[in-house]
């Protein structure tokens, strides 16, 4: 049953687009809201290629290009995996995730994922941006085959509607930045207009929307409640603990810092890859093409239904002549005991239960709730109400199919905003030229330096936001800065100040001391972005000032940068001081590049 809002919508008549592009399958879905009226929301249920009957809003994330240039996508595309003429681009959305996801750096113990490689001459960019592309349009069609009037509605309010990203919980600026090029090369939002325009939810968020939305929970809910959400989508499970502020108007916090781990569906048919390379190695079926149908049919049909308790499995992957009793294939059907597909899911449901269980700690957390393509496996429902059983959490899974959670639910966040306070994932801070102290710097005398003023100091991490931090929209950071000059600067000599933004992703505390050279921070320390702000304003609030120890004089220009979370989102301004007076101006946040 489609949602629809229990409210009435206020504000301006618009479309909402909410984009869930995920590694094996996407989906959109889109609100038309009117004020005064209780939007509902639709998903795109049409798509080229895949028949109109089945009614399903998910489509293979699937493109298949020839000579460089995108011919066929989702089911389409899926008819080219193995003609020789294509070159095809699945599982991409693996390529953009970064180092802290990527397996070779965790504990996880599932190993590195080949990730296929993206066809010859074709960039990530430009794969992101014909699917993009691609979806937009048939959002476009279905949209104004499908509603009264479509096509004036959507030409009227297409240049200004809001367009929503799903993303996991592990991505951050960079991955967003990419989204927004990929966008605008697409040609679904102007330049001028993609900070208006575009929106980034994670999908953590955008599944507690879709929820609570379908999910019984009068009994349960009730202020200071705490509760998970649990979302298994294609490659990772995105997890997060939030605690219930205010029961009416329901208001959310999150507890603390999401997870995420890459231990989605896709991993299990990796698993299962394994198993059939060992199991039929020595048959005439252990070859790479047929061991490739094989994985495709059990991620088509025996995962889906797989619970644990049929005593055979089946994988329908060729035909009446295809036979081999010895190794269980009889017309066409591969037949797995229930152990052989056991054996696909045990390092992703121990994996899944590690994070989850990291994420709860010793909280009495009474309900766990599960959501995502990957969250309907009846097994892993099984075996985690079982895990999570033992410790009095109760695993709880949506009244509808939950494979559009990420996308119906960006567009409920849309409408209804629950949540109020969102977790820092990591300690974010500046390199920060802190006075040195014999005591506290015992043993890294060798990197003491002088600044202009004569004064000893050493390079350390300054923490700005502490991991956890609860972020809301009257959340704010300031720190100060301070240039010291020898002679008095004109505005241009003042020039552009820049500050680097770095996160902390290492075990324990960061380094209490850092290396002067800014190019090679400690392993775990990397740059999340640039702050950038013109200072030429300043030229008339600077100070003449003498240091007493030394009888040197200089200018100094005192400026305070300030980081505000407002809209979801983190934003720059730069203060200063000028005859008394209070004085803003903007800042610029350069995230760090992905490619």
């Amino acid at each position: 049953m489609a949602y629809r809002s229990t409210k009435k919508y206020e504000r301006n008549e618009t479309i909402i687009l909410a984009f869930d592009i995920g590694t094996t399958h996407s989906a959109v879905s889109f609100s038309y809201a009117y004020p005064g009226e209780f939007p509902d929301i639709r998903s795109v249920v049409k798509w080229p290629g895949q028949p109109e009957a089945s009614g399903d809003s998910k489509i293979p994330t699937i493109v298949a290009y020839q000579g460089g240039e995108a011919k066929f996508f989702g089911a389409e595309a899926r008819e080219y995996l193995d003609d020789e003429d294509f070159e095809v681009a699945r599982w991409f959305k693996l390529h953009l995730h970064p180092e802290s996801m990527k397996f070779g750096q965790s504990s996880t113990g599932l190993g590195e994922l080949d990730i296929p490689p993206l066809p010859l001459g074709v960039s990530l960019p430009q794969v992101y941006a014909d699917f993009i592309r691609y979806t937009y349009k048939a959002t476009k069609d279905f949209f104004i085959n499908n509603t009264p009037n479509g096509h004036h509605i959507w030409s009227r309010l297409e240049d200004r509607m809001p367009i929503i990203f799903c993303t996991p919980n592990g991505w951050d600026m960079s991955e967003h930045a990419f989204l927004t090029e990929a966008a605008i090369r697409a040609g679904i939002v102007k330049h001028q207009d993609a900070e208006e325009q575009l929106w980034f939810i994670t999908e953590g968020e955008a599944s507690v929307h879709y929820s609570l939305a379908y999910t019984k929970t009068a009994e349960w809910l009730k202020k200071d409640t705490v509760f998970a959400v649990t979302d298994a989508g294609g490659s990772t499970v995105d997890s997060t603990l939030y605690r219930c502020r205010f029961k009416s108007p329901l208001v959310l916090e999150e507890v603390c810092a999401s997870a995420c781990v890459q231990a989605g569906g896709v991993f299990v048919d990796r698993a299962m890859q394994n198993v059939l390379e060992g199991k039929l190695s020595t048959s005439n079926y252990g070859d790479a093409e047929t061991i490739a149908i094989m994985v495709r049919q059990f991620e088509l049909k025996t995962k889906r239904i797989f619970d644990g308790s049929q005593i055979s499995n089946i994988i329908n992957f060729g035909t009446p002549r295809d036979n081999d009793k010895g190794y269980g294939i009889v017309k066409g059907k591969l037949t797995l005991t229930s152990d052989e597909v056991r054996a696909a899911y045990t390092g992703v449901i121990s994996s899944i239960t590690a994070s989850c269980q990291g994420l709860l700690g010793s909280r009495r957390v009474q309900h766990l709730l599960l959501v995502g393509g990957f969250g309907e496996s009846p097994y892993l429902r099984d075996q985690l109400k079982l895990k999570f059983g033992e410790r009095g959490t109760q695993v709880v899974t949506v009244d509808e199919p939950s494979r559009k959670a990420a996308a119906d639910g960006a567009v409920i966040w849309y409408l209804t905003q629950l949540v109020e306070g969102r977790a820092a994932r990591f300690d974010y801070g500046i390199y920060s030229g802190e006075i040195y102290d014999s005591v506290v710097h015992r043993g890294h005398e060798d990197k003491v330096y002088l600044d202009d003023a004569g004064s000893k100091r050493v390079w350390t991490f300054r923490i700005l936001i502490s991991k956890d931090t609860i972020l809301n929209d009257a959340w704010r950071v300031s720190w100060s800065r301070h240039r010291l000059f020898p002679t008095r600067p004109s505005p241009r000599e003042l020039g552009v100040y820049e500050s680097l933004i770095y996160v902390w992703q290492g075990e324990g505390p960061a380094p209490p001391v850092l290396d002067a050279d800014y190019s090679k921070p400690p392993l775990g320390l990397r740059v999340m972005f640039t702050i950038k702000a013109d200072l030429s304003a300043l030229c008339d609030s600077m100070e003449f000032d003498t240091n007493r120890k030394t009888g040197r004089q200089y200018w100094k220009v005192n400026t305070n940068l300030d980081i505000i979370f407002t809209n979801m989102k983190l934003k720059a301004r730069l203060r200063w001081m000028d005859k008394g007076a209070e004085r803003i101006g903007p800042a610029t946040m350069i995230p760090a590049s992905k490619l």
